[in-house]
């Protein structure tokens, strides 16, 4: 990482539309910085992808073209304009230049970008790490690493700052690793959640309300949309349609077996993925394809135990030092580490914010999240269709099962056996071994089936010639 990590910025968050955070939510920051590297001024880019990446076979379909092209017309990631940045751009003015070269880059989700007006042209690489996290490696040649948390000057432009929180250079940290709070804590066995405000309040200079705010928002953000899910929503580029209301309505009537808080939890999961598909209001956390295990783990069993948007905002916070420990030394991308990088990682979080909300202490967090991520190692990432919607809702879905699971596990005393870390590590180390194939590239799993293949050519025929509903 170029700069230490936040839980704002890199964990739970950005809010954003679209389908991917590493593709969307990332591709729209690094758009943004290229806008300030040319003042505004834009009327040629030429954007260009390894072939040995992940990108060519994504950047469509994800949300790529979507999330660099709102960054060039300086929009926000949540913008209800993004769905239709192509055009903007196109009107704006700006000729856009897509090619496939092959140039070995070591990261299969970077972006070249070479950008032209009647004045100057300038280049840019920049990569998409995992949950919206990028890094800018080059600039007009000149290695650099910029991650948009401050304002930087270059060449006598200002790149203004794309994350919620602001780098602190001479921030001290009170941990960076699990084993190095197990430490700091001194068996005083002090909430999950306590620690990640004292993270947060050092590393971006906040106060403990400020945090704890901020939460409260994203929390009240993700309830509306998950009533917006249930309501109902429709968008063309899509491979389920709307399917949450009828679990709703199996729910009221007393036609589902009897699942508890996972049933109003695997509600939660579908409303917030079929949003997310229909290009609404979500929150990464830690990523858009995995979106939604966490805060409806969260916010399912808080409503089932009656607890507040701030004990829910507590539980996410908990969530969130979890996250830190993953994002630091590995990555929550699939292009990088398959989907034990985005499921794997959000049942860890939720395991331990469920413990939070069930009262438990320190250990038990860290043990529920442990458990957790072990349960999910080797997990592939083979969107249908190059589509995040199957099998990334019942991925989602296997998350929260699990977080719920290993949750009440830890609470009942169950040994984790392997520290956090150690199992991160070896996420890592798995993750080294799997194919590019089964990496988020489409090219390999389920992705790969002759009903997802002929499901990819009805869905490039329907949208052919047709403006997408939106």
């Amino acid at each position: 990482m170029p700069a230490m990590v936040s839980i704002f910025n890199d964990v739970i968050g950005p809010v954003m539309r679209g389908a991917s955070s590493s593709h969307c939510a990332a591709a729209l920051r690094i758009g943004r910085l290229a806008r300030d590297l040319m003042g505004g001024d834009i009327t040629d880019i030429l954007i260009e992808f390894d072939t040995n990446g992940a990108l060519p076979n994504t950047h469509e379909s994800q949300g790529s073209d979507m999330g660099l092209f709102g960054g060039l017309l300086g929009w926000d990631a949540a913008d209800e304009r993004l769905p239709n940045s192509p055009e903007a751009l196109k009107r704006a003015g700006t000729n856009v230049t897509v090619k496939y070269i092959d140039c070995h880059d070591p990261h299969p989700n970077t972006y070249r970008l070479t950008l032209t007006n009647a004045r100057e042209q300038h280049t840019m690489i920049a990569i998409s790490t995992g949950g919206g996290m990028i890094e800018v490696l080059n600039i007009d040649g000149i290695g650099v690493s910029l991650d948009g948390g401050s304002r930087v000057e270059f060449n006598g432009h200002l790149l203004n700052p794309v994350l919620p929180v602001l780098s602190q250079p001479d921030a001290t940290l009170p941990f960076r690793s699990c084993a190095d709070l197990i430490k700091v804590d001194a068996g005083r066995e002090i909430p999950l959640w306590k620690w990640a405000v004292d993270y947060e309040k050092a590393r971006g200079a906040l106060t403990d309300d400020q945090v704890l705010a901020m939460m409260v928002d994203i929390v009240r953000i993700l309830r509306r949309s998950i009533a917006q899910g249930i309501a109902g929503t429709t968008y063309a580029d899509r491979v389920l349609g709307h399917q949450s209301g009828q679990f709703a309505e199996k729910m009221k009537s007393g036609g589902l077996l009897n699942g508890g808080a996972l049933n109003r939890a695997v509600l939660y999961v579908t409303a917030l993925m079929e949003v997310k598909s229909s290009m609404g209001v979500i929150v990464a956390a830690p990523t858009a394809g995995a979106c939604a295990a966490l805060p409806a783990s969260v916010i399912a069993m808080a409503e089932e135990l009656g607890r507040s948007e701030e004990d829910m905002a507590r539980a996410m916070l908990a969530a969130g030092a979890i996250g830190l420990f993953i994002a630091g030394p590995w990555t929550f991308a699939a292009e990088v580490g398959g989907c034990q990088a985005e499921g794997g990682s959000a049942a860890a979080m939720a395991a331990a914010a469920l413990v939070t909300l069930g009262g438990g202490n320190l250990t038990q967090a860290t043990s529920a999240a442990s458990m957790a991520l072990q349960s999910m190692l080797g997990l592939i990432c083979d969107p249908v269709a190059a589509r995040v919607e199957v099998p990334c809702l019942g991925k989602n879905v296997i998350a929260a099962s699990n977080a719920l699971s290993c949750a009440n596990m830890a609470l009942a005393g169950f040994d984790q056996v392997i520290p956090f870390d150690e199992v991160v590590d070896a996420a890592r180390r798995v993750a080294d071994a799997m194919p590019r194939e089964h990496r988020c590239t489409a090219l390999g799993g389920l992705a790969t089936t002759p009903t997802a293949i002929k499901l990819s050519a009805e869905l490039a025929a329907r949208l052919k010639g047709l403006a997408v509903v939106r």
